[in-house]
């Protein structure tokens, strides 16, 4: 397989956008540490410099959705979230990556999204508990990754 299609400035063609959890051929899985009081949010980023989910063909449209989709299976499994939340905006990085991220009940924004404004205060309580978590949901989710998509660079 290639190098990887960049582009000079982008912040995910050069740096890895947060704690990286597992890498491929074709795309890598990172936690971001950007979002206080979220401390479970997951991206998928592709690899090569693309803007749209379009512009993938579509054998690579279905690997990054299997991609997402352990990814929440993983958190689910791992952390018995209320719910799972999925995105993929890219306004401020026009970068393909898929958001994943648990969401709690008690969390300062839920039920609304976590750009949105805060519904009650930060439980730093829960999130300092489930920060603690993390290490080993990132074990979990790098050999279910490994285990899953060691053929990541063949179509299927």
């Amino acid at each position: 397989m290639s190098e990887a299609k960049k582009v000079p400035g982008c912040v995910l063609c050069e740096g890895e956008g947060g704690v990286p959890v597992w890498s491929g051929p074709r795309f890598r899985l990172i936690r971001t540490e950007e979002a206080p009081g979220f401390p479970a949010f997951y991206r998928v980023v592709w690899l090569d410099h693309v803007a749209e989910f379009s512009d993938l063909s579509v054998a690579d449209r279905a690997l990054c959705m299997e991609a997402v989709a352990l990814c929440e299976k993983v958190l689910r499994s791992e952390l018995r979230p209320d719910k799972i939340n999925l995105a993929a905006l890219g306004n401020m990085t026009p970068h393909l990556h898929w958001h994943v991220v648990a969401r709690f009940e008690d969390d300062s924004h839920f039920p609304a999204p976590l750009w949105a404004q805060p519904q009650r205060e930060r439980d730093t309580a829960h999130e300092s508990a489930l920060a603690r978590r993390l290490p080993a949901v990132d074990a979990a989710l790098a050999a279910r990754f490994a285990a899953s998509f060691a053929q990541a660079a063949l179509p299927f």
